[in-house]
Formats: structure tokens, sequence, C-alpha cells
């Protein structure tokens, strides 16, 4: 139950349009609904202001087919990730209205029109390569469900630096930046020495032996000469995108 539903039956239960025990009856899985083989934290949207974000990995389609149609009676926009194709294909048939996206392997379910929020400004999603979209997609799905402006750089590494200092006028204008790379990871550092803003570094597992699988990037990030640069887990978009949207709230 999201805050405004709840302060809505609140206030019906107010007025005399509900009755405690109608009410009782509306909020009995707060906060939380036992299905067996997992938890459904209905109580998230209350406390962080979006509803529980499924992790596909590991779990089957029914798993996600029973969990989502349980969050789905609550009214709350659905959130999956590393969800693989066919997965998506059997949930997609269960829930025709859902959206998959193959690059970022995201599932989304939106309701309907959220009400407008308020931010700061706007997220700007920055990729280092080509084979970085991937997790740089996921970073931005996440901050659009979650109600941001969000916009894109792509292809814009410190091989070709040229690609990136094009588009200052962009990433100056940008209130919080993602920035995603692989390789050396090195891009997070020169868009920090640019803003006055906060980066959200995101290393990938992209590059050759010596990267080991995004420990060089990892550890480049971590150790960013730029000040105000934070750096999240490897091919974690999805905690990139949640993080700038708790920067990006006023």
């Amino acid at each position: 139950m999201n805050p405004d539903r709840l302060k809505d039956l609140l206030t019906q239960v107010k007025n005399g349009k509900v009755s405690v025990d109608q009410a009782v009856k509306k909020m009995k899985h707060l906060p939380f609904e036992d299905i067996d083989f997992a938890n459904i934290d209905h109580h998230r949207s209350l406390r962080k202001g979006f509803p529980e974000v499924l992790f596909g990995e590991g779990k089957t389609a029914g798993q996600i087919i029973e969990i989502m149609s349980r969050m789905m009676k609550k009214k709350e926009n659905i959130l999956v990730t590393r969800l693989d194709k066919k997965k998506a294909e059997t949930i997609r048939r269960r829930f025709p209205e859902v959206v998959y996206h193959p690059l970022s392997r995201v599932l989304t379910w939106i309701m309907g029109p959220a009400k407008r929020k308020t931010y700061r400004g706007t997220v700007l999603v920055i990729s280092a390569g080509t084979s970085d979209i991937p997790v740089a997609e996921e970073a931005f799905l996440t901050a659009q469900i979650m109600g941001n402006p969000v916009e894109y750089l792509y292809d814009v590494g410190i091989s070709g630096l040229h690609r990136l200092m094009a588009n200052q006028e962009k990433i100056l204008s940008a209130s919080v930046l993602i920035v995603v790379a692989g390789m050396e990871g090195a891009l997070p550092s020169v868009v920090g020495g640019l803003v006055d803003r906060p980066v959200i570094a995101v290393p990938t597992s992209i590059g050759y032996g010596a990267s080991f699988n995004g420990l060089a990037a990892l550890l480049g990030m971590l150790n960013s000469c730029a000040s105000g640069v934070a750096v999240v887990n490897i091919d974690n978009g999805f905690g990139a995108g949640y993080l700038a949207t708790l920067i990006n709230r006023p």
C-alpha cells in the first residue's frame, strides 16, 4: 500500500465512509505477506517510497508470477531485474500488459500514470562504451520507473574524450549523474572533475583478462581522485538508479 492510498483509507475511516473493520481487512497484509516461498514486503513503499523490487535470477517464472499477482492487487508499479527472455515470455503470457526490456533484462508493470512527483532535477546516465549499455539501461529504467526525469549519453568513454566534452551542457545541467564503465573504469573520475553534483559510479564486468570481471574498474572507481564520486557494486545498475532517486528527492 503506497502512502497516498493509506492516507486516503485513513481519511475515509475518519469521515465514516469506511469502517474500522474494513480498514483492518485492507491493511491485513502489512507489513508483509507470507506466501510460503516468499515474504512480500508490502510495507516497503511506506518506508522507502517505492515498493519491493524483484530480483529475477534464481526465481522461477511461476514464483515471479505469484509475487507479481499479489503486488498488483496493491496497485503498485512493479520492477523485475535480471530476468532472462524465457521467463519473461512466460510472464507476458500471464500478464500481457507488462513490458520486457531485453537489453537490460528488466521487466516493468506500470499500473497507470503516476502522480507527478517533485525532484531536484534530471538524472543523467552515461555509459563509457556500447558494451556497458545493458547496465546503463538498468540504471535508466530504475530511475525512470521511480519517477525521475532521466536522460542518457552512451558511448562517450575516455578513448574519445571529445565525445564527452561535446555534451557539456547536458552534463552540467544534470542533478545527479550515473556513470557506467568497464575496462579501467576511469570515466567517473573525469565526469567527477567536471561537475559539482553527485556522481554515482557503476563498474561493469566488461574488459579483457586483467579487468578481472569488473574488479579493476571497481578498484579504480573507489580510488577516484575526483571528489563527490560514490561507487556501487559491479554491474549494479539497479542500485545506482535507486540511489540516484534518493539523492534527487527534495
